[in-house]
């Protein structure tokens, strides 16, 4: 009654598509170690490469359930590809990514949290503070959307759209995090800068001592400086293929 339908798609699919579906899964499988995931609920997806396609979670599976081959592939409306996959998605959730994925062709991979911390940040009038070497990376490119309801009303995805911007993170009021990147790997490193700072934010906040605040001139450089961190060999591709074998020591079930 519980048992999940069993899916091999190694060796039945293109190398770049496997590949994609090793390490989204491997991220899933990260959401965990960090204590992101929230039961069956928030999503990771990634473009398929030279492709028009996007994989994402199976709606009700927890994130230790996912692996590459039964990740779902879809288009950019929802629709799944494969007509014998066994699993849906969550169309609330995709509502989110397919606005993102539609606007932001270079970006292959969108994250998506309801982390306490980035909740309770995202729900102050203010915001991210600069507060820690954490929060420059995040402030150097982030973006704010007000909290609409759930999900799933079509049209709350232009407001997303012109909010997001070119920004590689978003705060949602009273709802969670979104950040992008051009690889997995990026994507990930992004999160867990915006989630560090959220974290140190609310430390500082929770000593009722006056913070010391960074300077907006040095937030501003950090743009230039976090290009090289994020973008370069010690941003998300240095980093990523520690993180995969990492999970591929821990729980190697992800590739199956």
């Amino acid at each position: 009654m519980y048992k999940l339908p069993e899916i091999d798609l190694c060796n039945k699919v293109s190398s770049q598509e496997w590949q994609t579906r090793l390490e989204l899964a491997a991220c899933y499988r990260l959401f965990i170690f960090q204590g992101w995931d929230d039961l069956i609920h928030t999503h990771i997806s990634a473009r398929i490469p030279q492709t028009d396609h996007l994989l994402i979670n199976a709606f009700g599976l927890t994130f230790d359930e996912i692996t590459a081959s039964n990740l779902v592939k879809i288009d950019i409306n929802g629709q799944i590809i494969d007509k014998d996959c066994p699993f849906e998605i969550n169309p609330a959730g995709f509502t989110i990514h397919s606005a993102i994925h539609e606007v932001r062709h270079s970006d292959q991979c969108v994250l998506h949290v309801h982390t306490n911390e980035t909740i309770a940040i995202a729900s102050l009038e203010d915001g991210l503070l600069p507060l820690s070497q954490y929060s420059m990376f995040a402030l150097a490119s982030m973006s704010y959307h007000d909290y609409e309801g759930l999900a799933v009303n079509n049209e709350e995805k232009l407001r997303l759209q012109q909010d997001l911007g070119n920004a590689n993170f978003m705060l949602l009021r009273n709802h969670g995090a979104l950040t992008m990147g051009k690889t997995i790997g990026d994507a990930f490193m992004h999160m867990y800068d915006l989630v560090r700072a959220c974290q140190i934010q609310l430390q500082v906040m929770s000593t009722e001592m006056k913070p010391i605040y960074v300077d907006q001139s040095i937030v501003d450089g950090i743009k230039t400086q976090a290009k090289i961190v994020h973008s370069g060999i010690t941003g998300g591709q240095k980093a990523w293929p520690a993180l995969m074998r990492k999970v591929q020591r821990e729980c190697p079930g992800f590739a199956k």
